[in-house]
């Protein structure tokens, strides 16, 4: 209960400050992905101590995902951005809520945690922000409703695949955490593991 007051505590304060950056654009965005860069890097790095080769290619992809953020802001627009955005934190909290509630299985030994209750409801609760937010925000141009449900889960998908990336590689490094630096949430990496991974992928299908 404790770890998820401070959970709680630590978004609160957190989802204003980031909003503020991604809304006004510009430099201001800039200097926060800055910031994210750099502490997420940190973390990789401190959490990769022995294979220079996997430090270095993290970096490489840590600064290409970035990157992409920036690109998926300015060439997508704040609309389309906020979408996958919502669509990761949606994902990222149904499975987090329908894993403590329901248990059941686990989904992987890569990370314990994870069950399918979990991942089913990663899937619901995504769909669910995603028709909400196409409905009374704004309007995501997609050539159909199938289309549109199918590449919410597919955004969905890849988060939770970076999430389980970012998991295997903390049971190889034997930490729990990237980092302390969100009480109750653990690292900055740990936060937006899943957003990484997303972001790029989501930049291109709307690109293409």
């Amino acid at each position: 209960k404790k770890e998820f007051q401070k959970r709680i505590l630590s978004s609160l304060i957190i989802i204003p400050i980031a909003l503020f950056f991604v809304v006004e654009g510009s430099v201001f965005f800039i200097f926060f992905l800055s910031i994210f860069f750099i502490t997420t890097s940190y973390e990789w790095l401190k959490m990769i101590k022995k294979n220079n080769l996997i430090k270095i290619f993290g970096i490489i992809f840590l600064l290409i995902s970035f990157y992409s953020t920036y690109l998926s802001r300015e060439i997508l627009g704040l609309n389309y951005f906020l979408f996958i955005i919502l669509i990761c934190i949606s994902t990222d909290m149904g499975g987090y809520f329908f894993g403590k509630t329901f248990k059941g299985p686990k989904l992987t030994k890569i990370s314990p945690n994870k069950t399918y209750a979990g991942a089913l409801g990663s899937f619901i609760l995504s769909i669910i922000t995603g028709l909400i937010f196409n409905q009374y925000f704004a309007s995501i141009d997609v050539s159909s409703k199938l289309s549109f449900l199918i590449l919410i889960l597919f955004i969905s998908l890849i988060s939770q695949i970076g999430d389980l990336i970012i998991s295997y590689f903390k049971r190889k490094a034997k930490v729990k955490d990237t980092g302390k630096i969100l009480p109750g949430h653990g690292g900055l990496l740990d936060r937006i593991d899943g957003l990484i991974f997303a972001i790029p992928v989501s930049l291109l299908i709307f690109t293409l």
